[in-house]
C-alpha cells in the first residue's frame, strides 16, 4: 500500500491512497463468497456458482460494493498511520480506480488536528482573586445546618408568610376558558421558591387555612408555552394547610445535636471555619490552574476547526442528558419546557465547548514542547485510585480499559495534568 498526503487548505488535506492488486483481488474474493450466498443461477445449486459464471452473468462490478467495505477501512487506518496525520472527523471519500486487476485508488479529504503557535506560557501571572473566609461565611454555613435541622410545624392560626410551605388546590383559566395544565389539587409550594409564575406566589401570602380567593396573573412573554405566552390568567385558589419551619436556637445543645464531636458551638464554629478554609484553599488552587490554562490558551494561534467545536458540544450534550436524567428528564422534555430548539441548546454551549478545545489543544502542544512524559508506574498508580473508586479489581479496570482504548485516555489526563502542574509551578505567584 502507497499513501501520500498533501494539505490544501486551513486544517484539511487529500490522502492518496493505493491498494495493490493483490490486496483487492483477496477483498473481491471475500465479497464473492458473501454475495455468492444470496444468488441463485440455473443449473447450480444456491450458493455453488463458480466466481468465473458469477462474473459473467452479473459483471465483477456487481462485488465492487463489499469489496470496497472490506478494503477502505483497514486501508485508510494504514495511510493514517503511515502519513501521521491526526483526522478529527470522518473523511470524504472519492473513488478514483477499482477494476479487477489493477491497484485500487482512492482519496480522502480529511480535516486534521490544527497546528498550535505556542504563545507566552510561562512566567504567567494569575490575577489577584480574595479566598479568604470570613466570619460572615461561617455564618452562612451555620444558618444553613440550622435550616437543616428545622422541623415543619403545621400552621392553625395565622396566615400565610414567605417560606411557608402550603397545600393548595388551583384552577387557572384565561378568558373563562380552562387551559391544559392549569389545574392541580393538593399541590405543595413553598411561597417565594419562583416556582410559579410571577405574581402568583405573593398573592398566596396573608390566606389562611381554608380560605378561597380569586388571583390575576400575566404569563411571561417569553414562557415556553406559546399558547399562553403574554396572556392574562385567573386563578381560583382554595389553600388547605400552611406549614412553616421552625429552626432551633444556635446554642450548645444544637452543636451537640449536629454531631458526637461537639460540646460546644464555639466547638462547631470552628470546625465550619477549618472547613471553609480547606475548601477555599482548594478552590483558589482550582481557579490558579483554570486562570492559567485559560491564558495560555489566548496568547496561543489556532485555526480551530469547527467540525471539532460540533463534536465537544455533542460530548457536553451527552453529559447534560445524564443529568438531566438524574432529574427525571431527558433532552427532549428540557426542550418543551424551555422553549428551545437544537440550534439554540447547542449555541448555548458553543462558548464553553470552543473554549476547552482550545485549552486542550495547547495543553498537548504545551507537553509536546516540553517533552512531558507519562511512565508505566504513573498509569500504574492511576488505575489503582480508579479501582478504589469503583471498588473494583485493579487487573479487571485495566482489563476493560485495554478492551476500549481507555488507557490512552487514562495517558492523555496525566499529560493534561503534568502540562498545568508546569503551568503553575512557571506561573509568577507560584508558591
Amino acid at each position: 500500500m502507497k499513501a501520500s498526503w498533501e494539505k490544501t487548505e486551513n486544517n484539511q488535506g487529500v490522502l492518496t491512497v493505493e491498494v495493490d492488486e493483490e490486496t483487492v483481488e483477496k477483498a473481491l474474493n471475500q465479497a464473492f463468497r458473501k454475495v455468492v450466498k444470496k444468488v441463485t443461477v440455473p443449473g447450480f445449486r444456491k450458493g455453488k456458482v463458480p466466481r468465473a459464471i458469477f462474473e459473467r452473468r452479473f459483471g465483477v462490478e456487481a462485488l465492487y460494493e463489499d469489496a470496497l467495505d472490506i478494503l477502505l477501512p483497514e486501508a485508510y487506518a494504514s495511510a493514517v498511520k503511515e502519513t501521521a496525520i491526526e483526522p478529527v472527523d470522518r473523511p470524504e471519500i472519492d473513488i478514483e480506480q477499482m477494476e479487477k486487476g489493477k491497484p485500487l485508488i482512492f482519496k480522502a479529504t480529511v480535516t486534521v488536528k490544527p497546528e498550535v503557535k505556542l504563545g507566552e506560557y510561562k512566567g504567567l501571572e494569575v490575577p489577584k482573586k480574595d479566598f479568604e473566609v470570613k466570619p460572615e461565611d461561617v455564618d452562612a454555613e451555620l444558618e444553613a445546618m440550622r435550616q437543616r435541622q428545622g422541623q415543619l410545624e403545621a400552621v392553625e392560626e395565622g396566615a400565610v408568610e414567605k417560606g411557608d410551605r402550603v397545600i393548595i388546590d388551583f384552577e387557572g383559566s384565561i378568558d373563562g376558558e380552562p387551559f391544559e395544565g392549569g389545574k392541580a389539587d393538593g399541590f405543595s409550594l413553598e411561597v417565594g421558591s419562583g416556582r410559579m409564575i410571577p405574581g402568583f406566589e405573593d398573592q398566596l401570602i396573608g390566606m389562611k387555612p381554608g380560605e378561597e380567593k380569586t388571583i390575576n396573573v400575566t404569563f411571561p412573554e417569553d414562557y415556553h408555552a406559546e399558547e399562553l405566552a403574554g396572556k392574562e390568567a385567573s386563578f381560583r385558589i382554595k389553600l388547605h394547610e400552611i406549614k412553616r419551619l421552625r429552626l432551633p436556637e444556635l446554642n450548645d445543645e444544637f452543636a451537640q445535636d449536629v454531631s458526637d464531636e461537639f460540646d460546644t458551638l464555639e466547638e462547631l464554629k470552628a470546625d465550619i471555619q477549618n472547613k471553609l478554609e480547606e475548601k477555599a484553599k482548594q478552590e483558589e488552587e482550582e481557579y490558579r490552574r483554570n486562570q492559567l490554562v485559560e491564558m495560555a490558551a489566548a496568547n496561543a494561534e489556532i485555526d480551530l476547526p469547527p467540525v471539532m467545536i460540533e463534536h465537544e458540544i455533542d460530548h457536553m450534550l451527552e453529559h447534560f442528558e445524564q443529568h438531566l436524567r438524574f432529574q427525571g428528564m431527558n433532552l427532549e422534555m428540557y426542550k418543551q419546557f424551555s422553549g428551545k430548539d437544537d440550534k439554540e441548546l447547542r449555541d448555548e454551549f458553543r462558548e464553553e465547548a470552543e473554549k476547552k478545545v482550545r485549552a486542550n489543544l495547547v495543553l498537548e502542544a504545551i507537553a509536546k514542547e516540553e517533552k512531558l512524559e507519562v511512565t508505566d508506574e504513573e498509569i500504574d498508580e492511576e488505575l489503582e485510585k480508579l479501582a478504589e473508586q469503583l471498588n473494583r479489581p485493579k487487573d479487571e479496570v485495566r482489563r476493560l480499559l485495554e478492551e476500549r482504548d481507555g488507557l490512552e485516555g487514562i495517558k492523555n489526563q496525566l499529560l493534561t495534568r503534568k502540562a498545568i502542574d508546569l503551568l503553575v509551578s512557571n506561573s509568577k505567584n507560584a508558591a
